[in-house]
């Protein structure tokens, strides 16, 4: 009797065990014979704002910091060891900055007492990142009144003032005049800086003092930094935003960012502050500045390099209202609407009018082929929809194949989102840009966010998203793995809703390790390294394996949004003759997923590429910049459902060859 009853409760125990695992197993529906509809190239891109020193000392590869004494404090960046400002320098010199009114530009007057005791030395952004056997182009204007001074010696050095790296200019004009030499690295050093001496008593002018690596990206000459080009190349995005957010607005109208000065000359373009120099009183940073080097001629030639669709946003006569809200009267707003149609003009105008003329003495005849302008970044109320109104008659007006974004606020929700969505419906707008950085946990909740928009009232370009591990604007927020694989969970729901979401972006994309003021962020360099977050790769997954048309992927009839923190989304790719499934697993445990595939021939072959990590605060850095990294392996397709072990904490991407 004992032994039966131990039988009894064996096969009980058996049996529960086996319900317990099959009920753990989730079964997913794709019907592949159907296109709900098509993906737009543009579904991922990237968001560029020339925030935590992206533009200068980030993208922009120039290693001088205020080259052409423009800063606020035209010797900031600069320093003279052996000079003191009380004393007459007599064992030495001393610079001093000229300005000159007749064009407000300055310059540097340099005299020198004493050759062998003074030395003037640019900081560079934090330091110059200087490799081994690298060469570096300098250049300079120089203007030499009385030919007084018979060379000028430029050196790199370390951080023990150790020589590694030199090469002279003999400046033989008394007027200005361009000079340029190379230097090659004799060592590698992250915090390296320029040093200029001399040879000769007496007086010399300068002026744009630049050091460029040569190795820049395409070789271009005094062009962007290689190293990060190439991780936003490697997301293949479909489009590119800039100049960026609230760097778009400016703290007031007058230091709003205004693209004809960042185009033309480079010595012309004129350097003004950044509005997040004093931002923040987590990471002041008095010493950022915009010189504009990497201006929207630069923009635009970037996003036909990594093959994405520019979008530029432009004022809307309305300053950041988190700062003054300064606005442009509606009978003052001429001059911000003929920006946007001049933008146009320059992008897209043929090289006979006046702004493709100067495109194309910039270098680029061909039209950069410009689909969209957005009008405004993240304003709010009234003032913002009266501004709007305005800028939409006059582009479509001249421009009717433009496609115009504009804005919903900087929250997901509340009376301003509320508001705007409303206003936006009624007036058709065509593309409204969301914002939201919340936690985690928002995002995994909110993947059937887009579930329930009106498919044919605006489409939605969710603009700027993060997770934040702490809270909004807090310096303690971390690029951890949550976060990464919270963001991949609400993407799923993005990519499902396509019908509606037809471009997002993470933001902000760059960051520099020793001069951040925002944080997270999507890459994170220094002056020599750069690496890829591991919510950079979350977007690399996305964008990569987009497809080009959206499949039906359901539990029980329903979209995956959570149920048993299981996340899902499908596409079919033609080109590659690709189905493409999307699963994201935010549980703590593994879980079996069985995919029911309808309407498509199989091959025999497929792929799975996976992110995943152990901790949920793990994350890339420079000492481990691959630890979340994709892992791809083979994947052997079977006739029937295809099983599949999604591991905890992951993103998988399963990509099923058709015959």
């Amino acid at each position: 009797m004992k032994n039966t009853t131990l039988t009894k409760f064996t096969i009980c125990g058996l049996l529960l065990s086996s319900f317990y695992m099959n009920a753990q197993k989730t079964t997913l529906e794709v019907d592949a014979s159907k296109t709900i509809t098509k993906i737009q190239p543009t579904m991922f891109g990237l968001f560029f704002e020339d925030i935590n020193f992206a533009a200068d000392g980030g993208l922009y590869a120039e290693m001088i910091k205020n080259r052409s004494f423009e800063f606020d404090k035209p010797l900031m960046g600069w320093e003279q060891p052996n000079t003191k400002r009380s004393s007459m320098n007599k064992e030495s010199g001393s610079a001093v900055p000229i300005n000159l009114a007749a064009n407000n530009t300055n310059f540097c007057r340099v005299e020198i007492n004493n050759d062998k005791g003074y030395a003037l030395i640019n900081e560079g952004f934090r330091g110059m990142g200087v490799k081994k056997d690298a060469k570096y182009n300098l250049s300079l204007k120089a203007a030499n009144p009385n030919g007084a001074i018979k060379k000028i010696i430029v050196q790199l050095i370390d951080k023990d003032q150790k020589v590694i790296g030199e090469t002279s200019i003999v400046p033989k004009s008394e007027q200005w005049t361009n000079y340029t030499a190379q230097i090659i690295g004799a060592q590698t050093e992250a915090k390296a800086k320029l040093k200029l001496t001399f040879e000769g008593t007496g007086t010399i002018d300068l002026d744009m003092i630049s050091l460029f690596p040569e190795d820049t990206w395409k070789g271009r000459k005094n062009g962007l930094r290689k190293d990060l080009v190439q991780l936003l190349y490697d997301v293949k995005p479909g489009f590119l935003r800039f100049p960026g957010g609230c760097i778009v607005e400016g703290r007031t109208l007058s230091d709003r960012y205004q693209w004809k000065k960042s185009v033309g000359n480079v010595e012309e373009r004129k350097t003004m502050m950044n509005r997040w120099n004093v931002e923040f009183n987590h990471k002041q940073t008095p010493d950022y500045f915009q010189s504009f080097g990497l201006g929207f001629y630069e923009y635009f030639q970037l996003s036909e390099d990594i093959g994405a669709e520019p979008l530029p946003i432009l004022s809307c006569g309305m300053a950041c209202q988190y700062n003054t809200g300064e606005l442009a009267p509606m009978d003052e707003l001429d001059p911000y609407i003929q920006d946007a149609l001049d933008l146009i003009e320059f992008a897209n105008g043929a090289v006979t009018t006046t702004w493709g003329k100067i495109r194309s003495n910039m270098g680029h005849p061909k039209p950069f082929n410009l689909k969209y302008i957005g009008v405004g970044n993240e304003q709010w109320g009234p003032d913002y929809i009266d501004r709007y109104k305005v800028f939409e008659k006059a582009i479509k007006a001249k421009y009717p194949n433009i496609i115009i974004v504009s804005g919903s606020g900087p929250s997901p929700k509340g009376e301003h989102f509320d508001y705007a969505m409303a206003e936006l419906k009624k007036l058709n707008a065509e593309l409204v840009d969301e914002h939201y950085y919340e936690s985690p946990k928002w995002f995994r909740e909110n993947a059937g966010r887009y579930d329930n928009y009106d498919r044919i009232g605006p489409k939605i370009f969710a603009g700027e998203y993060a997770a934040q591990s702490v809270s909004g604007a807090n310096p303690n927020n971390r690029n951890n793995w949550e976060c990464a694989f919270s963001e991949a969970a609400f993407m799923t729901g993005l990519e499902r809703n396509a019908e509606v979401v037809q471009l997002s972006s993470y933001a902000p994309l760059m960051a520099h390790e020793d001069a951040w003021q925002w944080t997270p962020d999507m890459i994170w360099f220094n002056n020599l390294e750069s690496y890829g977050s591991a919510n950079y790769y979350v977007q690399q997954l996305f964008s990569t394996n987009k497809g080009t048309d959206l499949l039906n992927i359901t539990k029980d009839g329903k979209a995956l949004i959570g149920q048993n923190d299981l996340y899902a989304s499908a596409v079919k790719d033609v080109n590659s003759k690709e189905i493409i499934v999307k699963l994201v697993n935010t549980s703590a445990s593994s879980q079996e997923v069985s995919l029911d595939l309808k309407g498509a021939k199989l091959g025999s072959k497929g792929t799975i590429v996976r992110l995943a990590s152990d901790s949920t605060q793990d994350e890339n850095t420079f000492a481990n910049p691959k630890k979340i990294t994709p892992k791809q392996s083979e994947y052997k397709i079977t006739k029937g459902k295809q099983d599949l072990n999604l591991p905890a904490y992951s993103v998988t991407v399963l990509k099923l060859k058709m015959n």
